[in-house]
């Protein structure tokens, strides 16, 4: 039998990413939390919305490049698989459980990076080509349907 464990989510970023390195190896971990949002109408017709909010854990480059261009609010989309942690509270010797996603893959989705440096004033803003037409009208009659 085969298994399957892949999760895709956009959303938002809750907080800044925390930055941690491990000691074995020096691994860089970006530990962050993406709000997602699901909006519905229901039967009567009102407008309703949840959210959920999911940790995640970035590792590797992944983890860097987090740490370096994204902040609080920031739109992304994440990959990666579903991962629960397991363990017992010091305090009240209760077993307690976190479901997160170890991100295997993170894309941007602002559309100005987070880390770019801004425009300064003096410099015109970017501009997009003109659409232009074509030069020749196209003769519908060559439309096969």
């Amino acid at each position: 039998m085969a298994y399957l464990n892949r999760a895709y989510l956009i959303g938002n970023l809750t907080r800044d990413p925390e930055m941690s390195v491990t000691t074995g190896k020096g691994t860089t971990i970006a530990n962050f939390s993406i709000a997602v949002n699901r909006a519905w109408t229901n039967e009567a017709g009102q407008k309703q919305e949840d959210v959920t909010f999911i940790d995640c854990d970035a590792l590797g480059k992944t983890g860097e490049l987090v740490g370096k261009f994204l902040k609080k609010g920031s739109a992304v989309m994440v990959e990666g698989r579903l991962k629960l942690d397991q363990w017992e509270d010091k305090t009240t010797q209760q077993k307690r459980s976190k479901l997160k996603v170890v991100v295997d893959n993170v894309q941007f989705l602002d559309r100005r990076e987070a880390g770019a440096a801004p425009q300064s004033e003096s410099a015109p803003p970017a501009r997009r080509p003109a659409y232009t037409a074509p030069a020749a009208p196209v003769a519908t009659d060559d439309v096969p349907f």
